[in-house]
């Protein structure tokens, strides 16, 4: 059985601290953990977190003195940095807040069914790092999570779930098995951060290594013929540029041996 979370509330409304413990002493059975503390602002929230030990810390962002981006970014000085889950009422920091490897991010007014979600995602990251001495976040510093803002909401979407990040006008679009997001960011930075994952077929694409079922010759709008790559479980069909046919030859040198 997972031992109870540590868990340290931080929000500058009284109201809203106090809503957050009532939703928490409701998610008690199913997520197991102790309130070691509260704050109304950050200032007086890191020495605390810091002499205790935190597990998890569920943080406000738009505070006074100090944001919650700040914080967060400071607690990742700390020698054991608790996970962080973001609760607020602004879904404009998404992109923010995971670069400060937040595991979550829930909308005000918070709902019990999301809540419980990000507890056992934190649960289950506090598990792998008491069995395991490599498990953590991304230690190359990479997110874990892409976070896509849409209609109100903000999804989380495993960087293990995207099949390939294909540059279009000003997005990126993001492709499940399912389906399609659109992300803010920028395809050179994504490069940077998730190169041992994804790998560069074009100049405005990337794939996950490990969606490649390998490459074909195909007919791309009623021209040449080009190397295109095959994905394990989307119909999609993408094109290899020249510059990048290296990586045909990477993928076949490592299956023939």
């Amino acid at each position: 059985m997972n031992k109870a979370l540590r868990l340290f509330l931080v929000d500058d409304e009284l109201p809203a601290l106090m809503r957050l413990q009532d939703l928490l002493a409701d998610c008690a059975e199913e997520c197991p953990h102790t309130i070691v503390g509260t704050a109304t602002n950050g200032m007086t929230a890191l020495p605390q977190i810091a002499e205790h030990e935190i597990d998890v810390v569920i943080l406000d962002i738009q505070m006074p003195q100090m944001s919650g981006i700040e914080v967060a970014r400071k607690l990742l000085n700390l020698s054991r940095p608790p996970a962080v889950i973001f609760a607020t009422a602004f879904e404009d920091y998404g992109v923010a807040a995971f670069d400060v490897r937040a595991i979550d991010y829930l909308l005000k007014p918070i709902r019990h069914e999301r809540l419980v979600t990000a507890l056992r995602r934190a649960q289950e990251l506090h598990h792998g790092q008491n069995t395991s001495s490599n498990a953590n976040h991304e230690h190359d510093g990479a997110r874990t999570h892409f976070s896509v803002s849409e209609r109100g909401r903000v999804h989380l979407i495993p960087v293990a779930e995207a099949r390939f990040l294909k540059a279009e006008q000003k997005y990126i679009t993001l492709r499940t098995h399912d389906r399609e997001y659109l992300l803010e960011d920028s395809l050179t930075k994504l490069e940077d951060e998730f190169g041992s994952k994804f790998v560069r077929i074009h100049r405005n694409c990337l794939v996950s290594r490990d969606s490649i079922a390998g490459f074909e010759r195909a007919m791309i709008n009623g021209g040449d013929s080009h190397w295109v790559v095959i994905l394990r479980d989307v119909p999609e069909r993408l094109p290899v540029s020249r510059r990048q046919q290296h990586v045909i030859k990477e993928f076949k040198k490592g299956h023939d041996g």
